[in-house]
């Protein structure tokens, strides 16, 4: 399925089928917590931490495009990702994916 951030697909008529969304919450670690503050405290970059919102970027992602597929959709365009932590201190990474389901021809 394509998926675009545009709102257009050059060269495409597209028929509208209606706005789709996915979303995924993923608990950390509690040693990928620790080891993630051990690497901010020394510098660097945070793997763990990368690692789990690329999964929760990759479910919202392919949950937006099931939906899009009942919908009678084969792309979805202007899509948004937004992350934010939610939980008891934020303890939780959300993603969400939001974009709308066309059908291209």
């Amino acid at each position: 399925m394509l998926v675009t951030t545009t709102n257009t697909i050059q060269g495409k008529d597209i028929d509208y089928k209606g706005l789709v969304t996915g979303e995924a919450i993923l608990g950390a670690n509690l040693f990928k917590d620790i080891f993630a503050g051990i690497r901010d405290i020394v510098g660097g970059r945070s793997a763990a931490y990368e690692e789990e919102l690329a999964k929760a970027r990759e479910i919202a992602i392919e949950e937006m495009c099931a939906k899009a597929k009942a919908m009678g959709g084969n792309a979805v365009i202007g899509v948004d990702l937004d992350y934010e932590t939610v939980g008891q201190n934020g303890s939780m990474l959300m993603v969400s994916a939001t974009g709308t389901a066309v059908s291209v021809r």
